[in-house]
């Protein structure tokens, strides 16, 4: 049964006369295409329209994508999403893909809730970034698309369907993701050569940095720790892994931890206004001991 759940957001817009309220609406849970008919998501329908596919290779497809399912995850708030869903659904359609073999599932932005369905339909498939296009063959994954093609949907989904030589983006997250379910101890003994390795293969700092946050969200505890600290010791001289530890204890409430993460994040980058925010938050409150 589609479960499809409209949220209204209400955002409010400064202006130099004051603050205006406007309503937004974002999907939340499993949609179907009709579920973008309102005028709030008039983006759908415009990127949709856009897009011309390449008739050679959606021709392939109508024969290549025949027995795959797919599940793609996305959010109606996030940039991404609006500009990749509609042209994905179209080249789907140009192929003659069928509606009933895709299961689109709309994720929240929500801090309490972050990359998160009501369902938790994401839960287990290491959803990290939106969207999310995860293609299966007799129920089990092949492979993915994730946030936008490497060439194009209709190249990638070629690629994927007839051969196996398709790497998908964050190949960072994909090897971390394997290696998390191995014992603690196997893990630091392959923490120096990950430090050096890493950074090789990720897509900067902020690939890590996401995936620690979805991890929080998700109450994974443990492992959003080790991949901030770890995301820390590869990127020693960059302000972000800091200021993400000093978020991470500060959620924690290990106060002193958060406040030393966060100097340090300051000491890298003066203008990092979030890390004084957060800093003056813990003064204000009285969470931290003068030593």
């Amino acid at each position: 049964m589609k479960n499809s759940i409209v949220c209204i957001l209400l955002l409010f817009s400064g202006s130099i006369i004051g603050q205006n309220l406007k309503s937004k609406q974002i999907l939340l849970g499993e949609v179907t295409k009709t579920d973008f008919s309102h005028s709030d998501f008039n983006w759908f329908s415009k990127n949709y329209e856009d897009y011309l596919t390449n008739d050679k290779i959606t021709k392939k497809l109508k024969k290549s994508l025949k027995g795959y399912t797919i599940k793609a995850f996305f959010g109606s708030w996030c940039g991404d999403s609006k500009r990749n869903l509609p042209v994905f659904y179209k080249v789907l359609e140009e192929s003659n893909f069928s509606h009933e073999n895709l299961t689109v599932i709309a994720v929240d932005r929500k801090k309490e809730a972050y990359k998160q369905s009501p369902g938790r339909e994401e839960k287990g498939l290491n959803i990290h970034r939106v969207p999310t296009f995860i293609i299966y063959k007799d129920g089990i994954e092949v492979n993915r698309i994730v946030e936008y093609p490497k060439t194009t949907f209709e190249r990638d989904l070629l690629k994927i369907t007839t051969s196996k030589n398709y790497v998908p983006k964050y190949k960072a997250v994909t090897l971390l993701s394997s290696l998390l379910k191995k014992p603690k101890d196997s893990l630091q003994l392959l923490e120096s050569k990950l430090i050096s390795f890493i950074p090789e293969i990720a897509e900067g700092v902020k690939e890590l940095n996401t995936y620690g946050f979805v991890k929080l969200r998700a109450n994974l505890i443990d492992e959003a720790e080790y991949i901030f600290k770890l995301n820390a010791k590869m990127y020693p001289n960059h302000y972000v892994p800091y200021h993400s530890l000093g978020v991470y204890y500060f959620e924690k409430k290990e106060y002193q931890k958060a406040l030393k993460n966060l100097y340090k994040s300051l000491s890298i980058y003066t203008e990092n206004t979030k890390a004084k925010e957060l800093i003056q938050k813990l003064k204000d409150n009285n969470l931290i001991t003068s030593k």
